[in-house]
């Protein structure tokens, strides 16, 4: 009942393993990794295999390190709708009256969200098979990757489905799988690399005490979710899709959101109980008072603890003990906002479609730019808000006692204004989405399929050229597409320490100048290309 008949797994598998889906991500998957293989082989005419050629060995490494950075961005677009989906689709509470054990649901939408993963990795063993004559690893340590790979896997999965557990929206657990797991899948690279220098050692956490601490967790949030189904307390639903933030802010625990405090007012303002002034945007007001925290804040409070739990430490290490790394601080707050950013803005649209009100939206008398702005600046607002809550460090290194930041006050500005313009770019991209897309869900992974390209994709080429092809003719054309990341931006300001054995760092501004340039077009370009579409539909409705 719970592998072999169980009807959920069969159901998922059915579904999911016959859409087309399933076979464009395949073929994609391996043609990138295949792609990968091809242009970084080694260009040696002839290999020394008995020194285990460099160039081999990073092959193998970049090999790996890609599978699970790919493996782990996409497990929880497939794990963090597993349950969610079920109560956007109000078929929640008919699973949970049917015969079957909470353990054997949890397990069929566990082993069905891996499913897709699981295939994709061993399908690419043919790929890193024919590395292996180049030398630089053995079999074992193949082995070894694929079992940590798997295990890393297992564990991102259980994460998401824990997520969508907890929320009734899928773009919800989304982004707290999202928050949850990118640390880990960065972690599980820097321990990769660190213990590169002893692979005896590397093979021996793989096999054992890695996998170990992963099926731990994994057991210990089955047992959770097991319990949360057998006692749900989200049943029910009908007739209680808004809740009251008063009653939850008496009954939560932990963090609690207090709308008559600061600085809890500047993205959650207090419930209206007078008329709207004349002037004022009824779409702008209705977002921020209601519909953002419709469901709850349980999102909210859970995205601010972990951010700022992950924040402490990094503002430790790379504003105050190295101050030479206040970039990378930088970009975990651009990172933040790039995953965060996305979901208040991702459903404004698909959510009235989903709901069925566009088409009376656009009946109304309100302009089409009167609503696009509305909800544009509710979600924007929103996300600027909680990005700025991780700035407040950089203020405070301003300000202190610490000699090397008084000298970089305009280089300091400068990471601020690649943070409000990261803001804006991600909102922009998730409404338009929004307005092209039919669903929540699919318009969010647009968004994050878009910001990847934009902020990771042309970092991730260059580093690419310059490792392989340092003297390529095309390796410093591909440096100049970083114009587009707000990561190559930061990047490039110049930054004076003014400590002993340590040189200044030259910038290169043209870079930061390309990438504001880029930002205006672009987001300029979004919103003309909204406002036209939009006053299309509406002047039909009218």
């Amino acid at each position: 009942m719970y592998v072999r008949d169980n009807p959920v797994l069969q159901w998922e598998l059915l579904v999911n393993l016959r859409s087309p889906r399933a076979f464009v991500l395949l073929l994609v998957y391996l043609a990138l990794l295949g792609g990968l293989v091809y242009l970084a082989w080694p260009q040696e005419q002839r290999l020394d295999l008995a020194r285990n050629p460099p160039a081999a060995q990073r092959l193998v490494n970049l090999f790996f390190l890609g599978q699970y950075v790919l493996a782990s961005l996409m497990a929880p677009s497939f794990a963090a709708g597993a349950i969610s989906g079920e109560k956007e689709r109000k078929t929640y509470e008919l699973l949970l009256s049917s015969p079957l054990r909470p353990g054997a649901i949890l397990l069929g939408k566990w082993l069905a969200s891996l499913s897709h993963l699981t295939l994709l990795i061993f399908c690419s063993l043919p790929i890193v098979m024919l590395c292996l004559p180049l030398g630089g690893i053995s079999l074992y340590e193949v082995l070894a990757a694929y079992i940590a790979l798997i295990a890393s896997v297992m564990l991102f999965g259980m994460i998401g489905l824990t997520s969508s557990s907890m929320f009734r929206r899928t773009s919800a657990s989304l982004v707290v799988s999202y928050i949850a797991i990118l640390p880990m899948a960065l972690l599980g690279v820097v321990a990769w690399n660190v213990f590169e220098a002893d692979p005896s050692f590397r093979l021996v956490m793989a096999t054992t005490v890695f996998p170990g601490i992963c099926l731990s967790v994994s057991v210990a949030l089955f047992a959770k979710i097991c319990g949360q189904l057998l006692h749900p307390h989200d049943v029910g639903s009908e007739g209680r899709e808004v809740i009251d933030l008063e009653t939850e802010a008496e009954t939560g625990v932990g963090l609690v959101i207090r709308r008559d405090q600061f600085p809890d007012w500047l993205f959650a303002p207090a419930k209206r109980t007078d008329l709207l002034d004349d002037g004022t945007n009824p779409v702008f007001d209705k977002e921020i008072r209601s519909e953002i925290f419709s469901q709850g804040t349980l999102m909210l409070r859970l995205v601010i603890q972990i951010s700022m739990a992950l924040a402490i430490p990094l503002m430790a290490l790379w504003l105050y003990i190295w101050g030479q790394y206040a970039p990378w601080y930088i970009a975990y707050v651009l990172l933040f906002n790039m995953l965060v950013g996305p979901v208040f803005s991702a459903g404004s649209v698909t959510g009235e479609r989903e709901r069925q009100t566009l088409d009376l939206l656009l009946t109304t008398t309100i302009s089409p730019w009167h609503i696009l702005w509305g909800k544009l600046f509710s979600g924007l607002r929103v996300s600027s808000v909680l990005t700025l809550f991780l700035m407040w460090p950089v203020v405070l290194a301003c300000v202190m006692p610490v000699g090397f930041w008084g000298i970089n006050m305009a280089t300091m500005a400068g990471y601020l204004v690649v943070v409000l313009l990261t803001c804006l770019t991600t909102a922009t991209t998730a409404l338009c989405c929004s307005v092209l897309s039919s669903r929540t869900s699919v318009s969010l992974m647009a968004t994050y399929l878009i910001l990847v390209a934009l902020f990771a994709l042309p970092l991730a080429a260059d580093v690419f050229a310059t490792t392989f092809f340092p003297y390529g003719a095309f390796t410093e054309w591909i440096g100049i597409t970083g114009l587009v990341s707000p990561f190559a931006a930061v990047a490039s300001l110049p930054l004076d320490l003014d400590l002993p054995n340590q040189s200044p760092r030259l910038g290169n501004l043209w870079i930061f100048c390309g990438y504001l340039g880029f930002t205006a077009f672009y987001n300029g370009t979004l919103l003309v290309a909204m406002t036209r579409r939009f006053a299309v539909r509406w002047s039909v409705a009218q």
